[in-house]
């Protein structure tokens, strides 16, 4: 008999006995120790993919290859009644000694250290399956026996059979039947795991995990993956029409994105990506914060939906997929967070996606602005990604005192370009309106300085704001906290007009009596105020509050009043400003009678006025009492003054 014929003589049924450790492990695995069994569809489909792509390698290198005509794919059939799950593919196949070392021997080199996680993180087998090499066994979560049935891809190999029912042992037999190349698995379903011989629930499956495979899944007959991965592809093949329908699909949205990016990544980590940047922001329509958008995918198997490691909170609105070589399938979700590829990746997602909007932001203006009306407030979270703060405080937009309509907005470079010479400062005023910012007496001494204000009508921004402290070496300061001392250098224009206006003032109050009448009003408020002092940035206004050095602006005081009612506000400045016609008025009072009644009924309502100006009205009722208690004086010596007139 020649060698060669010796070779094709067929091998019996050969039982082969596990090691103490890897019978340790299946008893673990077939005691039912995951909660989501599906998932071993998944795992069989990964290895089948897996064979598929090495066949095909090996074709499209010229490798001579048993069945070359054969098309690559994945079918499943179910059999009901059986409680029978079967799968094969037409990939590379395997040998007698690739099935001992690929399945025989579970995980050689790691069953070790599968077991000792398991009994460490007892109940995550899901999360820690894959790492050691032991996807395949997944299947006896569900199976109490299981036959593989190959034809390696080589034209000389036999065919063998691999089967065993997880308690200890496996066979091995060469078999004579004309085998097809590929794998075939034949699982033998536990009578409490019949439902995946069921085709909704198999379906389901592959589509929440496997529905980018690049080859056929065939279920039944029917084809079920028909999604394409068109991250996979190159920009120039595909159309803006796929993206909508991709992102419609993938995002379960109805509305078009307001913009995508898609790119690929070979260093430091090798990728494919492509993220959306969706048009309606539902956390601002009263719906609960948005979950982290981005799946991370593993040679196009689908390992975690909205990956919160993959993206910081602050991007928490971009929507799209994530896929890698770099990951082993289904890496523990517990150590994605630590996982030197992930953190990378999320490194270079937000580099790309900072990048990006930047670029929208300069080439399509309108379409960043309407981007920034939904999502602004939450990338002004980012302010606190310290290492790339500046990137994302230039995506920052507000509207300013430069600007002419409420709707208009500015970036923080649009500002520093237009500071005034010898401004040192980003100035800003949180405010509820354009209207009220216009008409507060903090701007007067900016509109007289001719410097420009940002405008911010969102609480958040007094966090934001304070908390980047610093832009382009520019300090960020709240305008009712500026130092005056900082605006001396800040040349005007046209100073000459301004020195004119100071110069026709002739009727301007002593500065003595002004002073004695800040000792008065100081008198009558008590400890409701801190101090009073004459005003140098007032130039409209009769007064204003003014926060103590290092003190909290008026709106954080405000935010603080809110989370703390029952805590009193603090005790702030008033500044007077006189050249004020109601401040002359009350001077000429003090001169007559320090002690006027009524001197001391306007002082306690400018208080009131200036106390609902900054927001920290404490008694509405007794400004309302005063306001009435002042029109009824008013009328009152409006019509006796008529009344003599007349006579």
């Amino acid at each position: 008999m020649s060698e060669k014929t010796e070779s094709k003589k067929t091998e019996g049924k050969k039982t082969y006995k596990f090691k103490a450790e890897i019978k340790q492990l299946l008893d673990i695995l077939a005691k039912s120790l995951y909660t989501n069994r599906e998932i071993f569809v998944r795992e069989l489909i990964s290895n089948s993919t897996d064979a598929l792509d090495k066949v095909k390698f090996e074709s499209i290198r010229g490798t001579d290859i048993f069945q070359p005509d054969v098309d690559f794919e994945i079918k499943i059939y179910l059999d009901k009644e059986k409680k029978l799950f079967t799968i094969t593919d037409t990939g590379i196949g395997m040998t007698k000694g690739e099935l001992i070392s690929n399945i025989g021997t579970i995980a050689h080199s790691g069953s070790m250290d599968f077991i000792k996680k398991l009994s460490e993180n007892e109940g995550k087998g899901p999360d820690l399956i894959g790492q050691f090499g032991v996807g395949f066994y997944s299947v006896f979560m569900a199976a109490k026996e299981v036959v593989v049935t190959t034809r390696s891809y080589l034209k000389d190999e036999s065919s063998w059979q691999w089967s065993s029912d997880g308690s200890g042992s496996y066979k091995i037999e060469q078999i004579n039947e004309n085998t097809p190349r590929g794998t075939k698995i034949e699982v033998h379903l536990k009578d409490d795991a019949e439902e995946f011989s069921e085709k909704f629930r198999i379906e389901s499956v592959i589509k929440t995990y496997s529905n980018f495979v690049p080859f056929p899944i065939k279920l039944d007959g029917e084809q079920v993956n028909n999604i394409s991965a068109i991250w996979r592809e190159p920009k120039s093949s595909v159309k803006e029409k796929q993206y909508k329908e991709f992102y419609k699909f993938f995002a379960n949205a109805t509305e078009d994105p307001v913009g995508w990016m898609h790119f690929s990544a070979d260093a430091p980590i090798q990728l494919n990506s492509l993220l959306f940047f969706p048009k309606t922001n539902y956390e601002t329509l009263g719906f609960s914060p948005e979950e982290h958008g981005v799946s991370l995918f593993v040679k196009r198997v689908l390992i975690q939906n909205d990956n919160k490691d993959l993206m910081p909170k602050y991007l928490r609105f971009v929507r799209g997929v994530v896929d890698t070589e770099d990951l082993p399938l289904n890496i523990s979700r517990e150590t994605l967070q630590e996982n030197a590829v992930v953190i990378k990746i999320r490194n270079l997602l937000v580099k790309r996606i900072l990048s990006h909007l930047s670029d929208m932001a300069k080439n399509e203006t309108d379409k960043y602005n309407e981007f920034w009306n939904q999502f602004g407030r939450i990338l002004k979270e980012g302010y606190a990604d310290y290492a790339n703060q500046e990137k994302v405080a230039s995506l920052f937009r507000y509207n300013s005192s430069h600007l002419e309509k409420e709707n208009e907005l500015c970036s923080l470079d649009d500002y520093i370009e237009r500071m005034k010479e010898g401004q040192q400062n980003i100035f800003y005023l949180s405010t509820t309106s354009r209207d009220a910012a216009d008409k507060n007496p903090h701007l007067e001494i900016f509109r007289k300085k001719e410097i420009e204000v940002l405008y911010s009508f969102d609480p958040i921004d007094e966090f934001v704001l304070s908390g980047l402290m610093k832009y382009k070496d520019k300090q960020v300061v709240s305008a009712d906290q500026v130092d005056l001392d900082s605006l001396k250098d800040v040349k005007v224009d046209d100073e000459s007009d301004t020195k004119k206006d100071e110069k026709e003032k002739t009727d301007k109050p002593d500065k003595k009596d002004l002073e004695k009448l800040c000792t008065r009003i100081k008198n009558i408020l008590g400890d409701q105020i801190e101090e009073v002092r004459l005003s140098e940035r007032l130039t409209d206004s009769p007064a204003v509050l003014v926060s103590a050095d290092g003190g909290m602006s008026a709106q954080m005081s405000r935010i603080m009043q809110v989370m703390n009612k029952d805590a009193p506000p603090a005790k702030k400045t008033m500044e007077i400003n006189g050249d004020h016609e109601l401040v002359k008025n009350m001077l000429t009072m003090y001169k007559k009678n320090p002690k006027d009644k009524y001197l001391s009924n306007y002082v306690d309502q400018l208080f009131q006025v200036l106390m609902l100006q900054d927001g920290f009205l404490v008694d509405p009722h007794k400004m309302v009492s005063g306001i009435q208690s002042l029109l009824k004086d008013a009328s009152s010596w409006y019509l006796k003054e008529k009344t003599e007139k007349e006579k």
